[in-house]
């Protein structure tokens, strides 16, 4: 059952940022608004700052690829955030097109933002504007391409790297 009404999250942020919001739904009681990529900084410092909303932490974030699915853009990240102070939850979700790879990053905001954005840098090839150390994090850096993306070749032979002196 869907409820786009409901939650005092979804109304702020579509009463803020009518222009930067793509849509909205509240499935199960969870609370989820896609925005425009270039409005993620403001809705994400909204969502900290405003007293009413107080998400205190990022609890995760990730990306999906939609890679023949049939949607407009190839890649969605999704943030996950949690206000401690008012026990409530919301999903953030952003498309990313294939040819624009990137957003801007939220690591200045929640520092658990660091090594998740370099994850979804690393598993699929989505940069983050501002990071500040964004490089490889479980993979090494001469591997070629990102895994989690559904056209990476599985049978793709990578450089070998030697024993460490």
């Amino acid at each position: 059952m869907e409820n786009t009404e409901t939650g005092i999250v979804i109304g702020k942020v579509k009463e803020k940022f009518p222009e930067l919001v793509l849509g909205v739904h509240s499935d199960f009681g969870d609370d989820t608004i896609i925005v425009k990529k270039e409005g993620i900084i403001e809705v994400c410092r909204f969502l900290k700052d405003e007293p009413e909303l107080s998400f205190d932490m990022l609890m995760d974030l990730t990306a999906v690829d939609y890679l023949g699915k049939g949607k407009e853009e190839r890649f969605e990240m999704v943030y996950h955030f949690y206000s401690l102070k008012h026990n409530h939850r919301v999903r953030i979700k952003t498309p990313v097109s294939e040819k624009d790879c990137n957003i801007d990053s939220i690591e200045n905001m929640w520092i658990a933002a660091n090594w998740a954005e370099r994850e979804v840098w690393d598993l699929y090839g989505i940069k983050f504007n501002g990071h500040p150390d964004l490089r490889r994090i479980l993979l090494y850096e001469p591997f070629d391409g990102h895994p989690l993306r559904k056209d990476y070749p599985i049978q793709k032979r990578q450089p070998l790297i030697g024993p460490l002196n």
